[in-house]
């Protein structure tokens, strides 16, 4: 636990500062509450920039630390509102950390996020793990992006934790950094109505749902996807920042963080979120500026964005021709079918968002009367932007619209749910910042914050630590068939079952307590695995193949026959390595 928050207190306070220092520098001088996302971006490229050097992680890990420090000796003196930004924040950081405690709270422990709802991170895992010992992997030589397992190797190097507490640390501080984004929009309303306001945009139900399943890069690409349109509000509205040269520039770090963390498909938001909007800019004739100037300030963007990317572009190519494993069947992933785009909305009392309605424990009726309510507010906040002149907030919604129906129709049922959760906090914040001031705001407020709620509790937690040397063994011992024997911990409190079952990928695997009594392997097994010493055999008769620390593989000895009476689960097969999607 206490590696876990001290990897959440370092992303969050590293981000806030860095991010500021950023906007400072473009001519802001008073608080931004756009910092945590632009600093967050920043982290991602400066992450991945320095991984790979020398000391494989260290080298970010003291980057940080210098780029930190250097931030809050530059803003001491030249941030102005900033005990009132702490003022107005602080609130929501910690509302937003109890909230994304719940699941370990319910679990009894701190772990693996997804564990058995969502087998992705076990290849993020691996490769951070080998990223942190200068070793190459699957994904790093097909071009995916690894900015955030970057931050976590950093995370690791700099704290000392292990791999798992960094991933989880940093999947947390996303999602408190997004609550306190989202009070951009609200930072002139009274705390009792920008506190829940930004909690249910920043947490909205498909945000809270991926963070559920330990899917860190979609809700990061949510967070940056909301950021930069925010960010596009503040430099076309903002009397502050409006006549400013490098007013977009914190727009451009945001779509460079996005390449870092979602590589060129995250741009498919950002760059339609712009184009959107600059068209309605031209209509309105707003862009606050003489024309030249404001062409200016967007060419200063464009320029610092292709010189932050331009070393990624190679990875980009690569990436291009990346193919992911679908271990439900085309194009599902871990879902059971299309999932409805009713979800977005923030309305939906299940704890799983793979359900459809009136397959949990809320009668389908209920569904459907909260993507009713909660349609009809959608409309009317498009409406009451639309005559505020919000061209931004209109451009971004209808940028995530039109990505779902292109992944809809084009793409598959994963595809299409990860455009429905990158675009879910874009329609909270319509449905919400027009409401705000009118009794009708609470009952949604306390609706959509019931469902985040109640997808953050239904979250696996799964094992505390993490080692590659499990799915190191798949190659020694084939399709087995093979007994892996594992603590009843592991099996009964972390989702051992599944966990197991996902690293022992490709064969055939049986899996039982180590402190079960047995005189010896289930007829038909020929390899076991545990974690005893290699001179203390689980079993007589079997004999040393591999040491894989901390796991040994054993060998029978005597020839194998017959069927084994424990349940064989059968495990897919796999294509090289089943890279995440």
């Amino acid at each position: 636990m206490i590696g876990t928050y001290a990897a959440v207190l370092v992303v969050c306070f590293a981000s806030l500062a860095i991010g500021q220092t950023a906007i400072a520098l473009c001519g802001v001088r008073q608080w931004s509450w756009l910092a945590p996302a632009v600093g967050l971006a920043l982290l991602c490229a400066v992450c991945w920039g320095t991984v790979r050097l020398p000391g494989d992680g260290t080298v970010s890990a003291v980057l940080v630390l210098v780029l930190f420090a250097a931030s809050v000796l530059y803003l001491r003196k030249r941030l102005e509102a900033g005990g009132g930004a702490l003022q107005a924040g602080w609130p929501i950081a910690l509302l937003a950390l109890l909230a994304t405690a719940l699941p370990f709270a319910v679990a009894g422990h701190f772990g693996i996020l997804g564990t058995s709802f969502n087998p992705d991170m076990s290849q993020h895992l691996l490769a951070a793990d080998r990223l942190a010992h200068g070793e190459g992997s699957q994904l790093l030589h097909q071009g995916y992006p690894l900015g955030p397992h970057s931050i976590a190797v950093a995370l690791t190097k700099g704290l000392g934790i292990n791999i798992v507490q960094g991933f989880t640390g940093l999947t947390v501080a996303v999602a408190v950094l997004a609550s306190l984004t989202a009070l951009t929009a609200f930072r002139d309303q009274p705390a009792y109505l920008r506190i829940p306001a930004s909690l249910v945009v920043g947490l909205t139900y498909m945000v809270a749902s991926y963070f559920a399943q330990g899917s860190f890069k979609e809700t990061i690409q949510a967070l940056f996807f909301l950021a930069f349109v925010l960010a596009l509000r503040e430099g076309s509205q903002n009397p502050t920042w409006r006549e400013l040269p490098l007013r977009f520039v914190p727009a451009a770090l945001l779509a460079a963080g996005s390449v870092y963390t979602y590589s060129f498909p995250g741009l498919i938001w950002l760059i339609g979120a712009a184009i959107i909007w600059a068209i309605a800019e031209l209509v309105l004739s707003r862009f606050g500026s003489s024309p030249p100037a404001a062409w200016r300030s967007v060419l200063y963007a464009v320029l610092l964005f292709a010189i932050l990317i331009a070393p990624e572009i190679g990875r980009m190519l690569d990436f291009h021709s990346f193919e992911t494993f679908d271990p439900n069947g085309p194009g599902l992933g871990n879902l059971f079918g299309q999932i409805s785009p009713f979800e977005a909305l923030g309305i939906w009392p299940s704890g799983d968002f793979r359900l459809s309605p009136g397959d949990g424990a809320v009668p389908a009726l209920g569904y459907f009367l909260g993507a009713a309510y909660a349609s009809i507010l959608l409309v009317y906040g498009l409406v009451v932007c639309w005559r505020r002149r919000e061209a931004t907030l209109i451009a971004g919604l209808a940028t995530a619209a039109l990505a779902y129906a292109a992944a809809r129709i084009g793409g598959t049922p994963y595809t299409a749910a990860k455009a429905i959760e990158i675009g879910a906090p874009l329609a909270a914040l319509v449905i919400v910042l027009p409401l705000l001031r009118r009794p009708v705001a609470w009952l949604y407020l306390l609706a959509a914050g019931g469902c985040s709620l109640l997808a953050l509790a239904n979250a696996p937690v799964g094992p505390s630590s993490y080692s590659p040397a499990l799915t190191s063994l798949r190659s020694d011992v084939g399709e087995g068939p093979t007994l892996v024997l594992a603590s009843k911990q592991l099996l009964e409190e972390e989702h051992g079952v599944p966990y197991i079952t996902w690293e022992m990928r490709g064969g055939r695997v049986c899996i039982d307590a180590t402190d079960e009594t047995r005189n010896g392997p289930p007829p038909g097994v020929r390899f076991v695995i545990s974690q005893s010493a290699p001179r203390q055999p689980p079993f007589p008769a079997l004999r040393v193949k591999r040491i894989a620390q901390p796991y040994v593989l054993w060998e029978r000895m005597a020839p194998t026959r017959g069927h084994s009476p424990c349940p064989l689960i059968a495990v897919r097969q796999a294509r090289h390595g089943l890279p995440p999607r």
